[in-house]
Formats: C-alpha cells, structure tokens, sequence
C-alpha cells in the first residue's frame, strides 16, 4: 500500500513540474519504479529527458516553490 502511495505522489510530482516542458517525463518515473520492484530488471528503461528540458523543469519548481511561500506569507 504504501508503494502505491509513493508512486502516485512521486508522479504527481513529476507531472506538475514538468507538465509542457518534459510531457513524457512521469513515463520514465513509472517504468523505473516497476522495474526496481522486478528482479532482475526486465529491459530498458524509456529515455531521460534532455539537460535543457530538465533544467527548465527545475526552474519551474523553483519558481512554483517561491510563488507557494510568497503566498503562504500573505495570508
């Protein structure tokens, strides 16, 4: 249950950082965790993003995260 739980706020993570950016991204994510819980991995897993995609998804974690406090701060 609690792997289930993880997964899902993993993704949600994933999705909602890098929604437009890195549409694909939450594939890579799941295919890794269902593959860590094989043994042995059964193939290859769907491709990284790109440095450019994942820096500009990192950029607007960061300024998602800045307009969360900012708006924490003004209530």
């Amino acid at each position: 249950m609690l792997g289930s739980r993880l997964l899902l706020v993993a993704n949600a993570g994933v999705v909602t950082l890098a929604d437009g950016t890195v549409p694909d991204a939450w594939r890579r994510l799941v295919a890794l965790v269902i593959q860590s819980f094989q043994a042995p991995a059964r193939g290859p897993l769907p491709a990284a993003p790109g440095d450019d995609a994942l820096y500009e998804a990192m950029l607007r974690a960061g300024a998602a995260s800045i307009a969360s406090r900012e708006r924490s701060n003004a209530t």
